[in-house]
């Protein structure tokens, strides 16, 4: 076969499809969603959707240019990637660069930039685990082998325990187990690491109590009604409303100042009451859609690190959504972290879209 006709079926157009639904579908929402605090805030009712639709722009340029790089190229830029994450990890608890909003200081500001790092860190811990699998090794002993990686795994998540954000540092530690199960570890190992992360988790309850009470509303979400468990009472609220077909787009009642963060981990919960229970099926499809579609291109990958590195990515971006999605409708506590695709935010947005690059490109490679 002639090479031009090679490369004229290398796009991976299923996953690509499923990526633009998810993208024009959570831009709608996200509309929906922010119009009564968009207009309370700047005196119109898009200007959340406007900064998200910038962010999408950069995301697809970074998806296009994630998608022409050979994926192995990420190899030689996986020391910068390390690094770099660590110093802005670090940076955002410096005074002027870091910027706080609803009790966590989670961005670092340096003049027009304005980001997340701990978006950033979780590419570098995927990308990282993948390499380090990846490298020939006759056994993955503990000391030599694994606990080097757990190390590092774990300072990422230590560090952005520290802002605080207890959903990122879970989806970074829990897409890190699943690939290193997947990669072959010794399940003993990982068990020390279950009970390491569990002795880590009860410290930073220890360290802030909020998680705590958290974690007693997740059990009993009458127990302070007015207080921490007003965000959960209220997500209950927007979803029962909801009902079996919704209110209609544009029509929750929630988003009217009673739900907290209706743009942010919120956002399912207005989505459950606009679409209802039948319709919001279809998001939960287009997420399983995404998982299958990044295991089959993990499958034909060409070596070891492709593979690796495709289930990191999808485990990352799906393990988030069952986080957030959980936590919304009750089976697991708040952690205040967003919906991929869906709740604001253009970091977030910019390093998915630009992830779903690397993955086009290992599909590419097959």
């Amino acid at each position: 076969m002639p090479i031009k006709a090679q490369k004229l079926k290398t796009i991976d157009y299923p996953l690509l499809i499923i990526v633009g639904l998810l993208l024009v579908f959570g831009l709608a929402m996200l509309y929906s969603a922010s119009t009564v605090i968009s207009y309370r805030n700047f005196g119109n009712t898009s200007h959340y959707f406007f900064h998200q639709l910038y962010g999408a722009g950069i995301g697809i340029v970074g998806l296009i240019i994630c998608l022409k790089i050979n994926y192995r190229s990420w190899l030689k830029l996986l020391p910068f990637l390390i690094v770099g994450s660590l110093i802005a990890l670090c940076l955002v608890k410096v005074p002027g660069l870091g910027f706080s909003a609803g009790g966590a200081t989670r961005w670092v500001h340096l003049g027009p930039l304005f980001f997340q790092p701990a978006e950033i860190a979780k590419l570098a811990i995927v990308v990282y685990t993948a390499s380090w699998l990846s490298k020939p090794k006759k056994d993955i002993g503990f000391l030599r082998e694994f606990f080097p990686a757990i190390t590092i795994i774990g300072l990422f998540s230590i560090l952005i325990l520290w802002q605080p954000d207890l959903g990122s540092a879970l989806v970074i530690a829990g897409t890190a187990f699943i690939m290193l199960f997947v990669g072959g570890a010794k399940l003993k190992y990982l068990g020390w690491s279950i009970i390491a992360g569990i002795l880590v988790l009860l410290a930073a309850i220890k360290i802030e109590p909020y998680r705590l009470r958290r974690i007693t509303t997740f059990l009993n979400p009458q127990v302070d009604p007015t207080g921490i468990s007003y965000q959960i009472n209220q997500a209950l609220l927007a979803i029962g409303g909801g009902g079996l077909w919704g209110y209609g787009y544009g029509l929750s009642r929630q988003k009217y100042n009673y739900l907290p963060e209706a743009i942010g981990d919120s956002m399912f919960a207005v989505i459950a009451e606009e679409l209802g229970f039948f319709r919001i099926l279809l998001l939960l499809s287009l997420f399983v859609a995404f998982a299958v579609r990044g295991i089959q291109i993990s499958n034909r990958a060409p070596d070891l690190f492709g593979r690796l590195l495709a289930i990191g990515l999808v485990t990352s971006i799906v393990l988030q959504a069952l986080i957030n999605i959980g936590a919304i409708i009750g089976l697991l506590p708040l952690t205040g972290i967003t919906l991929p695709f869906f709740s604001y935010g253009s970091s977030s947005l910019i390093v998915v879209l630009a992830e779903v690059g690397i993955l086009l490109n290992i599909a590419r490679q097959s």
